[in-house]
């Protein structure tokens, strides 16, 4: 196979690869983008590799079986994205800003956040109203 003809291979490849990433909502098994593309472990990760440096994919060190291995997802305009505005005001009335026991608060400690009742009240309430705020949107692009 000549170069150019390799290369035009490489495209295709590529962009059935990406086809398969952009279906899976829980991302793909590497060894299983290779099996779905019939192709060899050795030319699945030159692909795997090509995709990360051109930036359309990431992958996350999975056990599975007992054995490492790599699950891969799409990223940039490649992925579906869901995304959250965070404004310095939505922190403003966060209880930990006028906490006496700010200094001594650490994970592990006697006041530790995760056991912290005044902490877990705001973000319940944070949760609630960025949950509202999400379903208003939608409803307002649905309608």
């Amino acid at each position: 196979m000549n170069g150019l003809a390799a290369e035009e291979g490489t495209d295709e490849l590529e962009k059935k690869a990406m086809e398969l990433l952009r279906q899976s909502k829980d991302g793909v098994l590497q060894s299983d983008l290779w099996k779905s593309l019939k192709i060899s472990s050795r030319e699945g990760s030159r692909l795997v590799l090509r995709l990360m440096r051109k930036g359309l994919i990431r992958r996350e060190e999975v056990t599975v079986g007992g054995r490492k291995t790599y699950k891969l997802y799409p990223v940039g305009a490649a992925a579906a994205r869901f995304t959250v505005q965070v404004s310095v005001a939505s922190i403003l009335d966060i209880p930990c800003a006028t906490c006496p026991h700010l200094l001594e608060c650490g994970a592990g400690g006697f006041y530790d956040p995760s056991t912290c009742t005044l902490l877990e009240l705001w973000l319940r309430r944070e949760a609630a109203r960025l949950r509202q705020a999400q379903q208003a949107q939608q409803a307002q692009q649905a309608g």
